[in-house]
Order: structure tokens, then C-alpha cells, then sequence
């Protein structure tokens, strides 16, 4: 190939198509070299270009293949191809051999199945510093140590070198020849982590890492946002930065709750078998935060599986062998299974060797209870934490449970002296109704015969003493003698025991199964059925006398005593019980051997104070009210003193509830009082009866639906009602005189009027004249006056425009005129 010099055309095209113009260098390695020409292969583009050795500057035998040279581009005249001109050897760049440290600054783009883009040979870029200066550098994944994959931030290390030959495929060098190779990874861009706040302190706290299994500081200064809100089991994402030689949480933000998620917990359910509990009070050395152990069989091998306090459902104490059935949790952060949901299973006794023992619920409190055990004097106390099922418990519920010692480490860290017994009950299960018994009762009937009668606490020991203040007496029990196989044998025998409403009587024959306490092995007899004479089965009649929240009193039917009963043992709806209502019920002995009432029905009324009502209505006051008024007092009774004048006055009758002519009014000690007298049947004592108050008093103040009456009511000075108990709908106003009753809330204790009736209008409001110094000073005030008191204008009136004042002088309009 030939080449004439002069056919160097330079003023011909001023640009090429590649966008290259006349006098502009570029530089390109000599890719082949013969005799007189060669060829170049540019750097900055894709194309090969032809030169002829006579445009090369310098000394023809140093020009080697490989070399870089600059030159600018022509076009041959002849052929209209672009060739080099001018062309001048470039010194060779001497680049570092060792590492340099830099930052990846554009990581190499994929798809999302991490492939490259079709078509491309993908590249990212580094950049590292030198002098000051910021310089960029081309990678491809090949460049790249053991195929690690860089993100953007990620510290790295490197070499540099001259990429001579770039590829055809590659399409963006923006660093020319060099680039980066052998890139290594020093150091992950550090990336927001996740976690849950654990503890929270005075001024710091600890966040549970989602990454890791390990707990990190956080100082609340690096809390953005409100630290009143932030609380233990929060979620929260933050950075992690080293301080002391020691990591902590910053920038530390609040995450909606749920976004953290530790441990994936499986939808199956697995039954295992307690290997190892967890301790009540962990050792010193204990350092396992998960010390409790399940072995269980899992696809067809055996495992044990840790767990922890919070891993259980229930706070029931769990011993080892229990059946339990569970799910099981792999932690996202180490793998770590554990189980977790642990529940006891109804026939984990079955494998448990523990003794179980019965009882009945005793006594309930706020957290726990105490239980009647059959087999201990002791009640023993429990935590409802403790019992089995959902549905809670009640008194007189019948259970079945476990008794532990509690260590004498446990008592020193108990939180009150309850908690602190010796023993307790747990793994409380309740059992139906009938199952537990306190008592063997033999299935053989004895005959025997009455020793000594049981006498009821009646009147002649307990006439005045309420249930609940009575004491056991010896003279309660009674005695049967009788013969069992030729031995002559005695039992004692209780009032409550008896079949019938008869009490047997001395000599009387009688038959009777015995009892054996389970716990003291003493012997009673039960279910005693008088054989020799007809029981007299007639229930006695009283009348409702007090009604409190599950328990009320009887007034018998000579009106001077009262029998407690139970709500339980009323036969009806509680509800529908009122004070005086006639009713009918037996005696027996309750817990204690108290006497009280039972199976209690209320029946059609009886007239309880006689038939002979004398005529003459007496006046008189209360010296003594009722117990259920004054339940210091010992007396049932109430009484009063006749006080108007006559043979009469100065005579005391005693009265009870039904000689009150409204029988839920409250009559007070000191009250006047309207009544007649009657004679009691049974007792043909004279009593009084259809007794009403005479209460007058004024209206002290009346406030929106209620109001006060100046009326001494025990410790009050003042008895409220309420304005629907005004009589006729009148508005009542302060100084209005009124009558009316008093009527106590059995269940409060507390007093109010009712049935409130106006006797007289107060004294009408009069209005204050002005004080004579006030109108004397208005005469005598002048508008010359500079001591007077003087109005001050502090903002002048505005129009609708903002403007002030107006605008359009105002004048009165003359009737039919329009402007």
C-alpha cells in the first residue's frame, strides 16, 4: 500500500460523523505496525484508523506496537476515510502497584434475577482520593475478588490498571485506559438495622437487635421523637456507630408496631413431655435466659427443646413429666428452636407421680384465695395465676390440687406475708358439684336412743346476740346412745342434723346413720329420724326485718327477735323480697353451730299484730329504734314513750317491723310518733303498732334534681331526697316547711326523705334595697366631678368597610318615606 503525503487534505471537512473536528487530539495504542504504516486503536471511541509513518514525530525505531500516541485526525483525499496525522509517542502513565482504598460510588446494575442487562457488559464505578482530588474508576464484575457483591457505600480496596484494548461491548469509559481490578471488600455500607426496645432507664436504655442475638445502648439524646411515648417492647430502627470502642444505637425512630418480627412460630402443634423445669428462684450462675427443658418426638426423632418463663401461657406451675402440647419457634437471627404456647394437657396427671389433694374454696381476695382442705386443718392459700381452667373460681366451689413447699429463699422474697406461708396450693382444677366430702357416712342405720337433748341457740342463751356475734356452747350438742354388735356406744348429735322440724326430746327413739370426719376421725350422727312420736314438721312464720347485699334478718313471730338467713337459702326470686313480707322457714345450725334460717319461702301475708287494735291514737317519742337502725345495740326491739298526758304517759311499748305503718321508714331515736296498741297471741304482750312519724323541718337548699332538709339524721345534720319524691309535682324552695319519711337503704346504711309533702310556703325573696351611703354618693357624683368615676372609650367602632365610624349619618326615618 502506497501513501502520498501531499494528498493530505486539511481543509476539507471540518468534522467527522463521530463528532471529531480538525485539531483535536486523541490518543490510541499502535495496534499493528509494518515497513511504512500502521494502524491505531483509538482509545476514547470505537474505531481502528490508519496512519503513515512519515506523520510520526519522532524517531521511527522506538515507535513499538503497544505503545499510547496522540494524534489528530484527517481524511484521505483519495478514499474519504478518516486516518491519523500527526502523531507523537506518549510517555507511559506509571500507576501504582499497591492498594488503594476507595468507596464504590456506582454499583453494577442488574436485573432482578441478578443477570446483567441484555446487551451490555455491565460496569460500576469507584473513586478514591489523592492530593486532595476525587478520581473515578471503571469495574466489571470480573474485577471483582471471589464474585462479591457490591452496593453503593461499600468501602473497598484496589489496583489500578491501563485497560489498553477496551471492549467492543463496553459503552461507557468514562476514565479512559484505566481502570480499577482485584477489588476487595473492606467494609459494608452500614445499613439501618431493626429492633425492640427491652429496657428503658432514667436517661438511656436497651434495644433488642433484630440482626443479631445481642442487646445494644441507646442514649435518649438520639431519640427523634416524643420520649414520653416510648415505652419497653416498642419497635425502632437505628444506626449503629462506635463510641469508646463500644457500639451504640443513633438516630433511633419509632417503627409501626409489628414491623419487627423475631421468630417464625409454627401453625402445628407438637405434645411433649416436661424434661426440666424452669427454677422459682434462679442460681446465681444461672446465666440460660431459656433453663426449662421439653423432650418430644418430631418427625420421627427425638428432641428437647429449650424454653423460657414468657413461653408458657398460663403462669400454672409446671412439674417435671407434665403432658403438654406446644408450638415450636425458629428464631430468624440464629436458628435457635425453641417451644413456646406450652399449655398442660388434662391427662398430664396420668404421668405427673404428684399427690393430688381436695377441697372447697374457703375465701377469695384480690389475686388469691384460701381452700378448706379435706385432708389438713390448715386452709391453704393459692394464687388464681394458679387455677387450670379459664372460667374463674368461687367460693364453695370444690377443687382438686397439688401442694409445694415453698423454700425458705422464696418466703424471704415474697411480697406479703400471704405469699410467704409455708405451703401452697397449685394446679388448682375445679371438680363438679357432690365430688369432694369432708365426712364418711356409713350406709348402716343404728337405733338408739336420746342421752341428752341438743338445745338450739334460742332466747334463753342468745336471745340478744346476733348470728354472727354467738358463741359454740357445750349444751349444743346432744348425745345417742345405742348398741352396735351387744357394745353399748354413745355418738354426740347437732340441731342441724335433724330430719324434721321436731327437736327430739329425752328418751326418745331415734335412727341415725354416723359420720366420720376424714381429717379428725370424730364420729356424729346424721340424718337422725325420730321413730317413737309424730315430728311435728309445721314451719315457723316470721316477717322480713332487714335486707342487706346477700344476707338479711327474720322477725319472728312474737316480734322480739331476729333470725339471720342467707340469700342462698331463699326459695324464690330475692328480688321481689320487701321489708314485712310474711315468710316461712325452718331453723337449723350453720357454720359455728349458729342458728340461722333456711330453706326460707315467702307466702301469702299474715296479720302480725293481732286482731284487738285499740282505737285511741297516742302520741309519743322513740327512746330506742331498731337494731337494724342501730346495730350497736343489743336489743331487737324498739321502743316508745307515751307523751301526751293521761293514765298513759310516761309507759314504754316495744314495736318492730310490722307495727310500722310503712314499713321501710326509718324511725329514729328522739322522733315523734302517731300509734295504737295491739296484743301479741303467742304472748299477750301489749306492743305498738301503725306507728307514723311526725317529722316537720324546713328545706335547707334545692339544687337541679335533689335537694337537703335541715333534719338530724344520726351523725348528718342534713337528709337529702330527691325531687321526685315531692308530692303533687311542687317546686320546693329554700325556707318551705315539709313533711315527710325517712327511709334507709338496707344495703348503703344511708338515709333519705320521701314521700315529701309542702306544709307551708317559705318567705318570698326580698329584694336588697341600695345601701343609703351608695344612693348618696350617685346624688351627689356631678360630670365636673374629677374624682368621679369616668367612663374610658378603649376601641372606637368600626363600619362594614373597616372604616371608622360610619360613613352615612344615621337619622330617624320617617313613616312611609324610603330613601
Amino acid at each position: 500500500m502506497s501513501f502520498d503525503p501531499s494528498l493530505l487534505h486539511n481543509n476539507g471537512h471540518t468534522a467527522f460523523a463521530n463528532g471529531t473536528g480538525v485539531g483535536i487530539r486523541e490518543t490510541g495504542v499502535v495496534e499493528k505496525l509494518l515497513t511504512s504504516y500502521g494502524f491505531i486503536q483509538c482509545s476514547e471511541r470505537q474505531a481502528r484508523l490508519f496512519f503513515h509513518c512519515s506523520q510520526y514525530n519522532g524517531n521511527l525505531q522506538d515507535l513499538k506496537i503497544g505503545d499510547d500516541v496522540e494524534f489528530e485526525v484527517s481524511l484521505d483525499k483519495r478514499t474519504g476515510k478518516p486516518i491519523a496525522v500527526k502523531l507523537v509517542k506518549i510517555k507511559p502513565e506509571v500507576l501504582p502497584e499497591e492498594r488503594i482504598s476507595g468507596q464504590v460510588v456506582s454499583a453494577i446494575p442488574t436485573h432482578l434475577d441478578g443477570k446483567s442487562a441484555p446487551g451490555q457488559v455491565p460496569t460500576g464505578s469507584v473513586c478514591y482520593e489523592r492530593n486532595g482530588e476525587v478520581f473515578y474508576l471503571t469495574y466489571t464484575p470480573d474485577d471483582v475478588e471471589r464474585n462479591m457483591h457490591l452496593d453503593t457505600g461499600d468501602r473497598v480496596s484496589f489496583y489500578m490498571e491501563t485497560n489498553k484494548h477496551p471492549p467492543a461491548l463496553y459503552s461507557d469509559c468514562s476514565t479512559g485506559a484505566v481502570s480499577a481490578r482485584n477489588i476487595v471488600l473492606v467494609k459494608k455500607k452500614q445499613m439501618r438495622c431493626q429492633g425492640v426496645v427491652c429496657a428503658t432507664k432514667e436517661a438511656f436504655g436497651f434495644i433488642e437487635r433484630g440482626d443479631v442475638v445481642k442487646e445494644i445502648f441507646f442514649h435518649y439524646s438520639e431519640f427523634k421523637g416524643d420520649l414520653e411515648a416510648l415505652q419497653a417492647g416498642d419497635d425502632v430502627e437505628f444506626s449503629i456507630k462506635e463510641r469508646n470502642g463500644k457500639e451504640v444505637a443513633t438516630d433511633v425512630r419509632l417503627l409501626p408496631q409489628g414491623t419487627v418480627i423475631f421468630e417464625d412460630i409454627s401453625i402445628e402443634h407438637f405434645e411433649g413431655t416436661v424434661a426440666k423445669v424452669i427454677p422459682k428462684v434462679p442460681s446465681k450462675n444461672q446465666n440460660d435466659p431459656l433453663p426449662g427443658r421439653i423432650g418430644a418426638r418430631i418427625n420421627f426423632s427425638e428432641k428437647e427443646l429449650p424454653f423460657g418463663e414468657k413461653d408458657t401461657k398460663s403462669k400454672v406451675t409446671l412439674l417435671d413429666g407434665d403432658h403438654v402440647r406446644f408450638n415450636i419457634s425458629v428464631d430468624r437471627r440464629d436458628k435457635l428452636e425453641r417451644a413456646t404456647n406450652i399449655e398442660i394437657l388434662p391427662d398430664t396427671f396420668q404421668f405427673t407421680k404428684e399427690s393430688r389433694e381436695m377441697g372447697v374454696i374457703a375465701a377469695m381476695r384480690d389475686g388469691f384465695g384460701f381452700i378448706k382442705c379435706v385432708d389438713r386443718d390448715a386452709r391453704m392459700f393459692f394464687h388464681f395465676s394458679e387455677v387450670l381452667e379459664e372460667s374463674p373460681l368461687h367460693i364453695s366451689d370444690e377443687v382438686e390440687f397439688t401442694v409445694v413447699p415453698v423454700s425458705r429463699l422464696e418466703r424471704s422474697l415474697a411480697k406479703d406475708m400471704l405469699s410467704a406461708q409455708r405451703n401452697h396450693a397449685v394446679r388448682i382444677k375445679k371438680l363438679p358439684k357432690g365430688t369432694v366430702s369432708f365426712h364418711v357416712q356409713s350406709e348402716q342405720r343404728f337405733i338408739g336412743q336420746v342421752d341428752r337433748e341438743a338445745t338450739p341457740a334460742s332466747a334463753a342463751a342468745n336471745k340478744n346476740v346476733s348470728p354472727s356475734k354467738a358463741k359454740e356452747k357445750d349444751a349444743e350438742e346432744g348425745v345417742i346412745a345405742y348398741e352396735d354388735c351387744g357394745v353399748k356406744l354413745t355418738v354426740p348429735y347437732y340441731i342441724k342434723d335433724l330430719e324434721g322440724a321436731a327437736l327430739p326430746q329425752l328418751g326418745d327413739k331415734v335412727e341415725f346413720s354416723i359420720s366420720e370426719v376424714k381429717r379428725t376421725g370424730l364420729q356424729s350422727a346424721v340424718s337422725i329420724k325420730i321413730l317413737n312420736r309424730t315430728g311435728n314438721s309445721k314451719r315457723l312464720l316470721g316477717f322480713v326485718a332487714t335486707l342487706k347485699d346477700n344476707f338479711g334478718f327474720i322477725e319472728t313471730a312474737n316480734h322480739d327477735q331476729e333470725i339471720f338467713f342467707h340469700y342462698s337459702e331463699m326459695c324464690g326470686d330475692v328480688d321481689n323480697l320487701e321489708l314485712g313480707d310474711t315468710v316461712e322457714y325452718t331453723l337449723s345450725k350453720g357454720k359455728g353451730n349458729k342458728v340461722s334460717a333456711e330453706k326460707v319461702t315467702k307466702v301469702a301475708p299474715v296479720n302480725g299484730i293481732g286482731e284487738d287494735v285499740g282505737t285511741t291514737v297516742l302520741l309519743g317519742k322513740v327512746t330506742r329504734p331498731l337494731r337494724s337502725v342501730d346495730p350497736s345495740q343489743t336489743e331487737y326491739q324498739g321502743l316508745i314513750e307515751v307523751t301526751e298526758e293521761g293514765a298513759s304517759k310516761g309507759q314504754s311499748y316495744p314495736f318492730g317491723i310490722v307495727s310500722m305503718a310503712s314499713k321501710a321508714d326509718c324511725l329514729q331515736k328522739g322522733e315523734l310518733v302517731k300509734f295504737q296498741l295491739c296484743t301479741v297471741v303467742h304472748t299477750s304482750q301489749k306492743m305498738a303498732c301503725h306507728i307514723v312519724p311526725q317529722r316537720r323541718a324546713l328545706v335547707e337548699s334545692v339544687k337541679d334534681q335533689f335537694g337537703f332538709i335541715t333534719y338530724e339524721v344520726g351523725e348528718s345534720k342534713k337528709l337529702f331526697f330527691h325531687v321526685k319524691e315531692v308530692q303533687d309535682g311542687l317546686e320546693l324552695q329554700t325556707g318551705d316547711e315539709v313533711e315527710f319519711s325517712v327511709i334507709l337503704n338496707q344495703r348503703t346504711g344511708k338515709c333519705s326523705a320521701c314521700n315529701v309533702r309542702r306544709v307551708s310556703e317559705g318567705p318570698k325573696p326580698v329584694a336588697t334595697p341600695r345601701p343609703e351611703r351608695l344612693v348618696n354618693r350617685l346624688k351627689s357624683i356631678t360630670l365636673d366631678d374629677a374624682s368621679a368615676p369616668r367612663l374610658v372609650i378603649v376601641r372606637q367602632p368600626r363600619g362594614p368597610d373597616n372604616s371608622k365610624g360610619f360613613s352615612i349619618e344615621r337619622k330617624a326615618r320617617q313613616p312611609g318615606v324610603i330613601d
